[in-house]
């Protein structure tokens, strides 16, 4: 079938692609068969009047009678599905006439049925939006137009609901752009809404062009909020992503332009956004970073600040000054590009110094709170309100830390525990002995040396290379370029099985068994187990645990060779999961996402671990029922480990000093094992009762 209407068939290509297939087959069949009958009886004509030798007139001037002789016999013998006599002579065969007529009465009433349909859809979609127009109206809260929400609070919860922290915002006196110097707002704009003065409230512009690099680079980059937009949701609709919180957000935001200039919700806006560190409104962000009033901040200044609106808790300027400097450049750059300043301008200014507000008070709560509180505004920048915050920590298991410390010999060192389910449920956290004198948490801000807890990577890389704990090893001294490990204790024992290596912890055999598996190995043995601390791929040493990494991490590492699958993320809050919603949580379980992978090399790992808890370095760790663990020495006593686990909980703890000095004769299997025990028989007498 040809791609367009036959030749001398009369139908426009527009008609033509209107029709059905079956239609259009029809009608080419029919042309085809018009046109072939006609030139078989032109050219029998022809070829006959030649034989004859008789002069002969062209065939549209022959007599009717002679046409159909020969039209008549090429019929008979052509016999054609489509055609007869009467069509022969026609220049658009009856059939042809007849499938047009009928398409045009089908196309009329196709046509005819589509306006009709479309006048109702219209009709429906306007009653529709005037009816969420009115809903939207009653139920968006027009009437508190210029009163913001409260003042957002998280309250942190143990697992049995007692309350255990909070946190309330830190507010101050609102702004007025117009007595604040031009630059302050300048920046503001520059970065958040450039075209802010020419739009009515919602950037149409602005959203496409959002919608646009997100599709590009695959995923949620940029957002096309206005100021205005900001302002509605802060103030009055809070940080809901339903598309009911969306809608009345928009017609919120279309109210503040219709009753506002551009400058109050502008100061509106400035007096409400967060800061980060708690911290809500120009004014109060001023005092907090600059100790001075927003009337007097600089350009440089200023810049931090618009630049923290992105994201306040990652850039906090007193946790991240490098990445919130990052961003202040950026902010100026956006400024020379929107004019509000000029390239040189911009290449005098220096970066911002800090000049960090006193606070009276010490922050309410403990390391467990504030590592919670840490990672819940992280992921929740948009809160507004009081906020309760589920987490997993256990008050008994809780107490029982404070008590083991509280009986440990510390001689003035410093000392963190960190205790989890294998599921990486932290229910109990110590940071340090005295949150009061230092709320510096060692346990997860810290990242120190693992020392030979590190090993458990290296062992577990040669089991996955099909090696078992019966499997010999070297242990005797080795010498790897410049590099000379020994082992702490001196003694050399020749050849060995690994289970005997890791337990008396040789660290010859361990750089002689890393060198063998190769150090690519180990370190994806790490990688699996979550740990994501930067190791060098090229340092024999990484297999005595010479890298930085927390004792959470590490503790985590643990706990997915006691749950059996990996990796184990450490979490303190249940609010990962719940906020994925109910059809998140189907979907997940569906897809068996979480459930992580099992590895079959982590039974014998376990065999490893048990031996080294109780005929190993670790025999001061040993409890009355199965315990698995790992001491951990760093060079010159600087840090002392013990991670392991028995029944349902993992449990990493630390000794060592700030300072990174040396601690006389404190190995991981003296005050760490003791320490890990005193806490453990604790436990255990818990799940008891």
């Amino acid at each position: 079938m040809s791609y367009g209407p036959p030749l001398n068939s009369g139908i426009s290509s527009d008609t033509w692609d209107t029709m059905s297939d079956a239609d259009r087959a029809r009608i080419d069949q029919t042309m085809r068969e018009h046109a072939q009958i006609r030139a078989h009886a032109t050219a029998r004509y022809y070829e006959e009047m030649d034989r004859s030798g008789a002069g002969c007139p062209p065939w549209q001037n022959a007599p009717p009678h002679v046409r159909d002789y020969y039209l008549k016999d090429a019929l008979y013998e052509l016999k054609p599905r489509y055609v007869a006599m009467p069509d022969v002579e026609r220049e658009r065969p009856r059939i042809v006439e007849a499938t047009l007529e009928g398409h045009s009465r089908r196309y009329a009433r196709v046509v005819q049925r589509i306006r009709t349909a479309t006048k109702y859809v219209l009709y429906f979609a306007f009653a529709g939006l005037t009816v969420l127009l009115l809903w939207l109206a009653v139920t968006a809260p027009l009437s508190q137009s210029l009163q913001p929400i409260a003042a957002p609070s998280r309250v942190v919860l143990a697992a049995d609901g007692q309350p255990i922290a909070r946190r309330g915002a830190v507010r101050a006196e609102p702004v007025d752009v117009l007595e604040l110097p031009p630059h302050v707002s300048q920046a503001f704009v520059a970065i958040e809404d450039r075209r802010f003065y020419r739009h009515p409230g919602i950037d149409l512009y602005g959203v496409s062009r959002a919608m646009f690099r997100n599709w590009s680079a695959g995923g949620l980059r940029e957002g096309g909020s206005t100021i205005s937009q900001q302002l509605a949701k802060t103030s009055f609709t809070g940080g809901d992503r339903t598309i009911t919180r969306k809608a009345q957000e928009a017609l919120i935001t279309l109210w503040l332009e219709a009753w506002l200039s551009k400058e109050e919700i502008l100061s509106r806006y400035l007096s409400n956004v967060y800061f980060g560190n708690n911290v809500y409104g120009l004014r109060a962000a001023a005092r907090f970073y600059f100790s001075i009033e927003p009337e007097e901040l600089t350009l440089s200044q200023a810049a931090l600040l618009a630049g923290l609106v992105n994201a306040p808790n990652r850039l906090a300027p007193n946790r991240n000054l490098d990445g919130a400097r990052g961003r202040a450049a950026l902010v100026l750059q956006t400024m020379d590009e929107s004019g509000f300043i000029t390239a040189e301008e911009r290449d005098e200014i220096r970066p911002a110094r800090l000049r960090l507000a006193s606070r009276s008070t010490v922050p309410t709560g403990t390391y467990f709170a504030d590592w919670v509180l840490a990672g819940a505004q992280e992921r929740d920048q948009d809160d507004y309100g009081e906020q309760q915050i589920k987490s997993t920590l256990e008050p008994d298991l809780q107490r029982a830390a404070i008590a083991a410390f509280r009986d440990a010999r510390l001689a003035g060192h410093q000392a963190a525990l960190v205790a989890m389910r294998p599921d990486g449920r932290v229910v109990a956290m110590l940071g340090g002995r005295d949150y009061a004198r230092s709320p510096f948490n060692r346990a997860t801000q810290a990242r120190r040396q693992p020392g030979s807890t590190f090993k458990l990577f290296v062992y577990l890389a040669a089991l996955r290379a099909g090696m078992t704990p019966d499997t010999l090893i070297d242990d005797s001294p080795i010498t790897t370029g410049a590099y000379r490990p020994r082992n702490s204790d001196g003694v050399y024992r020749g050849e060995i099985p690994l289970h005997d290596a890791f337990a008396y912890s040789s660290n010859v055999a361990a750089v002689r068994l890393a060198e063998r598996v190769g150090l690519a190995n180990v370190i994806r043995a790490a990688r699996d187990l979550g740990v994501t601390a930067r190791i060098p791929s090229d340092d024999p040493s990484i297999a005595l645990g010479t890298v930085d990494v927390s004792l959470t991490e590490m503790t985590a590492a643990y706990a997915a060779i006691a749950s059996g699958r990996y990796p184990v993320v450490a979490h303190g809050d249940t609010g990962g999961d719940e906020g994925r919603g109910i059809v998140g949580r189907i979907v997940g379980s569906m897809t068996g996402e979480g459930n992580g992978r099992s590895d079959p090399a982590f039974d014998a790992m376990r065999e490893m671990l048990a031996y080294a808890a109780t005929k190993g370095t670790g025999r001061a760790a040993a409890l009355p029922v199965v315990t698995y663990g790992k001491t951990g020495t760093t060079q010159d006593y600087r840090d002392a480990l013990f991670i392991g686990f028995a029944g349902d909980l993992v449990v990493g703890v630390w000794v060592g000093n700030d300072d990174n000095t040396p601690m006389p004769r404190v190995a991981g299997g003296g005050l760490p094992a003791r320490l890990w025990r005193s806490f453990m028989i604790r436990a255990l007498e818990l799940q008891e009762r």
